[in-house]
């Protein structure tokens, strides 16, 4: 890619934007570039499930300062080029400078990459630490959504916090920042993960009452260890529900029984949502897709058991 010259797509993509708008929820999926041989099979085996699946898109991770942004690159070439599934770039500000995101952005256009997740990003190490701007990089989400946009014809999504986002000073100040990032050119947006519907619904709501319509996908992710969501809660300030943990701990030594309990969870939570008007759902998997292929089967009423062997 030519500094200062929009990329120009080798292939026609499908835009996600335009997907979430069409009528007829649409179901994705998230993974992490995997770190050893092992992740690496485990990837491919929830790769091709998923496939096989009908997912409607797929996203790729990138970690916080760009640590994993090799096998980010990677990851999302091979999924392109090998497999039938539209493909989702993450891609983050923190600790790069705008050169180095350009040449990112004009990497993910030459493969074919026609859609983007436009995040500013956590620091590396801990997610709670000072953000600290590069000295010649972007300081916002809504400059990388600038940026890419800029630079082809991307479609661009952006993170979305419907309980609040921990930097803000308060929810109403998120609501304000978030449709900022919207008329930045985001074309739609995927929130965080979260347990509560009436959550979205407000911070949907909300962002309605704005004047801005985009489309905004519920993130959801079954629990499949409790030890692991409770991180994560401490992390990012989600709210884990004290009624959902006291279930899970009561068979914390039975995996299948906390597993039925994440599907459980999950299938509520994606019926009540779609029956208000979510354009879709995205599933956080971990790379292992057997308890996201169980919600979506339910959700869906139909489903090859043999898929799930």
């Amino acid at each position: 890619m030519t500094l200062g010259v929009a990329s120009v797509m080798p292939t026609q993509a499908a835009k996600i934007g335009d997907l979430l708008r069409s009528g007829t929820p649409r179901f994705s999926f998230e993974m992490f570039p995997p770190r050893t041989e092992k992740g690496e099979e485990t990837l491919w085996r929830t790769v091709r499930a998923l496939e096989g699946l009908g997912a409607d898109y797929v996203s790729v991770t990138y970690g916080a300062g760009g640590r994993t942004r090799g096998k980010t690159v990677e990851t999302t070439d091979r999924i392109i080029s090998d497999t039938t599934l539209l493909t989702m770039a993450h891609c983050t500000a923190v600790d790069h400078s705008v050169a180095e995101l350009r040449n990112l952005i004009g990497h993910f256009a030459n493969v074919g990459v026609r859609n983007i997740l436009a995040l500013r990003g956590d620091p590396p190490g801990d997610p709670r630490a000072e953000w600290i701007e590069h000295p010649d990089g972007l300081k916002q989400a809504r400059d990388l959504v600038e940026l890419i946009k800029s630079s082809g014809d991307f479609s661009v999504g952006v993170a979305a916090f419907p309980e609040g986002h921990p930097r803000d000073v308060d929810w109403e100040a998120g609501v304000r920042h978030f449709v900022e990032k919207c008329r930045a050119g985001a074309d739609f947006a995927i929130t965080q993960i979260f347990f509560d519907p009436e959550d979205y619904l407000r911070f949907r709501d909300a962002v309605a009452a704005a004047g801005c319509d985009i489309p905004i996908v519920p993130g959801i992710m079954p629990v499949t260890n409790i030890k692991q969501i409770e991180r994560f809660a401490v992390l990012t300030g989600m709210d884990f529900p004290a009624e959902l943990a006291e279930r899970l701990r009561a068979v914390e030594d039975d995996r299948d029984a906390i597993r039925d309990i994440g599907v459980e969870v999950a299938t509520d939570m994606g019926r009540r949502l779609l029956a208000e008007g979510a354009p879709g759902l995205h599933f956080t998997t971990l790379n292992h897709s057997r308890s996201t292929r169980r919600v979506w089967q339910n959700l869906n009423g139909a489903g090859n058991p043999k898929a799930l062997a």
